[in-house]
């Protein structure tokens, strides 16, 4: 069914080889996406994999398939991160020296669980694809094996066993929602899938500031974008592998884009009424059911593709959250310059319902009056129709809002 090099029996054999080493991740249902879409929506729980997500899948197949010899002379790879932890994770375990080139962005906690297991850290450039340029040279230079985080048939054999186990845990599946960064997953999972139900459909998805995918599969073949900055990091990435192209472009049904927003808000919903923490790039399936809830066919199955996220990233983007759902706003006011004035201020916002997170007293400003002081606001609402009430409120109350 599959072009070449990469079949099924390839995925098969990868799960036969994975059987000691990974997690046979959950399945489970969602409740407030199923009320959404319309049908029964689960969630494939790859962000509870070891080494928290699904890279160590294909890291560990490829690593496996070296020789002794290869072996002996070590491998290097190139991530922002969760390939970065799959390959270590799969290099010590299977005794091999392992060296990782890094963005210099690359958030902190990934660098040093990275470490942990085993692996030699180097951090270079400032986008995934610096770090693969930096990577292949490194491969020149010592004789080390790169291991492609995508663009390679062990790679893509290994990611494609979760969808074996989609369809035998979820046998109704009738679509499945994957990330797609270089596209290794999606072609994994869209090969095995639909080797076992032709019927079902595969819609890969992307953050809309690092999207190559949309433009590539118009071209008929993969093309270059410049990423912008994007949460989703894990995903980032400007250019498809050649062989994940080949199969998204004869397997997979769609690929559509969601915003920084939407990511933000599918973090969010799965922290709060699933109970698991997810990164950006990982919740992109969730983000697309957000933003489209009657575009796919239940029974969906969304892809959780992995969990590591710095915690200085999660304060952020939970904030980003809770204002894409109308839930914080941040905003300033002009008020007179007189004792009470703030405490009357607050006292109106308590009345309100508002829970304020914090303010800031501004004083000394070039466009302030003698008479004008300015107040920052960061405040906690019940919702967007909550949020507009107060504001109107506040209007009314005689309250010069400024927003941006």
């Amino acid at each position: 069914m599959a072009p070449h090099p990469v079949t099924y029996d390839d995925v098969v054999n990868a799960r036969k080889l994975l059987s000691s080493v990974i997690l046979p991740t959950p399945v489970l249902h969602s409740r407030v996406l199923s009320e959404s879409v319309g049908g029964p929506v689960h969630l494939k729980c790859e962000n509870i994999q070891r080494a928290g997500s699904f890279k160590i899948r294909g890291a560990y197949v490829r690593i496996a398939g070296l020789t002794e010899r290869e072996r002996e002379r070590g491998v290097v790879a190139a991530s922002a991160g969760n390939h970065a932890q799959g390959v270590a994770l799969a290099a010590g375990l299977l005794g091999t020296k392992a060296t990782v080139f890094m963005p210099q962005g690359a958030p902190l906690p990934k660098v040093a669980a990275t470490r942990s297991y085993g692996a030699d850290v180097i951090s270079t450039g400032e986008t995934v694809d610096d770090a693969l340029a930096a990577a292949q040279d490194w491969a020149e230079q010592t004789g080390a094996v790169f291991i492609h985080p995508f663009d390679h048939p062990d790679i893509v054999a290994g990611q494609g066993t979760i969808g074996l186990e989609i369809v035998e845990q979820l046998p109704e599946v009738g679509t499945i929602v994957v990330a797609i960064g270089g596209g290794g997953l999606a072609a994994g999972v869209a090969l095995a899938a639909k080797t076992l139900r032709p019927g079902v459909r595969i819609v890969g998805v992307q953050a809309e500031r690092a999207a190559a995918y949309p433009a590539s599969l118009a071209s008929g073949h993969p093309v270059l974008v410049e990423p912008s900055s994007t949460m989703a990091d894990g995903i980032a990435v400007g250019k498809p592998g050649s062989l994940p192209f080949e199969l998204i472009n004869y397997l997979v049904d769609s690929v559509i884009t969601v915003s920084e927003e939407s990511l933000s808000r599918a973090l969010l919903l799965c922290l709060e009424r699933s109970k698991l923490l997810v990164e950006p790039a990982g919740v992109a399936g969730v983000a697309a059911l957000l933003d489209h809830p009657h575009a796919f066919e239940p029974p969906v199955v969304a892809v959780l593709s992995g969990g590591n996220i710095d915690p200085l990233l999660l304060a952020k983007v939970l904030r980003h959250g809770l204002a894409a759902a109308g839930r914080y706003l941040a905003f300033r006011i002009r008020l007179s310059d007189r004792p009470g004035a703030l405490a009357t201020l607050l006292r109106e916002l308590a009345a309100l319902g508002a829970n304020v997170l914090d303010v800031v007293h501004e004083r000394m400003a070039a466009r302030l009056h003698l008479d004008e002081v300015e107040v920052l606001l960061q405040v906690e609402t019940k919702g967007p129709t909550h949020s507009d009430e107060m504001l109107n409120a506040l209007r009314r109350s005689g309250y010069t809002l400024i927003f941006g």
